[in-house]
């Protein structure tokens, strides 16, 4: 890997905090649960935890897929714990949440790539409050029809599957994963359950053009996702896919009042946005604005 793009001013970022991580990571570690917010580096993780948040990802730490941008551990995963979902809820319970982030790793080991523990999961969180508002961050579960159906059968919140970048840059950043099906992940929950609200998110600074990031919106526009985040790729190590250039806030910007026009519900852009971050905020202000136009 070759090439170093020098971080501008703007995207300055303040050391971790041990003392603002450790509480979080405790809990996590008592429960035996995992946080893509430390599996995936994320850095805004000391903003979420300091606000005692988390998106908790389920199905074990190890992906089956090698994607180049992500930091999350890739190798054979072990059997899903069949106690993780209880773990979930008593950390819910114990932070007092009343939204939560469930995503997971890829599990291409699994018949059914792992929706039925996403189903679990969700009914052990409604099982503990119907209050509790629950997004599911999902993989693609290898186009699987029945899998789909199985966790929006489940009725979380919200259904999120990030496209993560343009078709271009799949074989160099998502080599197993496919656009069009991604697409129909969403466009199929939309079809499954028409009061479901859907969401996806993107990196920007990968290599793609500004129309090909167009294209995208629009393609996720037709899937009638409703939500869409964008933000800037951060590599997590020399080791992951190179890093093309900064995107200016200038960029973003011009990128949410695109989306807006297109129709997205809402969009959600900037170089520190990502999936689950002040997700929360993001599904109140959302269904604040349907509430709105429909006149309810």
């Amino acid at each position: 890997m070759s090439g170093y793009v020098r971080r501008p001013d703007w995207l300055k970022l303040s050391p971790l905090d041990p003392l603002v991580l450790r509480p979080m990571r405790r809990l996590a570690l008592d429960l035996g649960l995992h946080t893509v917010c430390e599996s995936a580096r994320c850095p805004n993780r000391a903003d979420c935890f300091g606000r005692g948040t988390a998106a908790f990802m389920i199905l074990g730490d190890t992906c089956t897929r090698h994607c180049t941008f992500c930091a999350v551990k890739k190798g054979c995963p072990q059997d899903p714990d069949p106690h993780e979902l209880e773990h979930v809820a008593e950390a819910i319970s114990i932070l007092k949440l009343d939204y939560v982030v469930i995503t997971s790793v890829t599990r291409d080991d699994l018949p059914d790539g792992g929706a039925s523990h996403f189903a679990r999961t969700v009914k052990a969180i409604h099982d503990y409050s119907r209050a509790v508002a629950v997004e599911v961050l999902i993989p693609d579960f290898g186009g699987l029809q029945s899998a789909l159906e199985c966790v929006v059968a489940a009725q979380p919140a919200v259904l999120n599957h990030n496209l993560e970048t343009v078709p271009r840059l799949y074989p160099e950043v998502r080599p197993q994963a496919d656009y069009r099906r991604s697409l129909e992940v969403l466009s199929r929950g939309k079809l499954l359950d028409d009061g479901l609200l859907t969401k996806s998110g993107i990196m920007l600074g990968l290599g793609e053009a500004r129309q090909e990031v167009v294209e995208l919106m629009t393609d996720l526009r037709q899937a009638g996702c409703d939500v869409l985040t964008i933000g800037q790729y951060l590599p997590p190590s020399l080791e992951h896919h190179q890093l093309v250039r900064y995107v200016s806030p200038e960029e973003f910007v011009d990128y949410r009042n695109l989306g807006t026009d297109m129709g997205f519900a809402s969009v959600f852009s900037g170089p520190l946005v990502r999936s689950s971050f002040h997700a929360a905020e993001t599904y109140i202000l959302t269904t604040r604005k349907e509430s709105h136009s429909s006149g309810r």
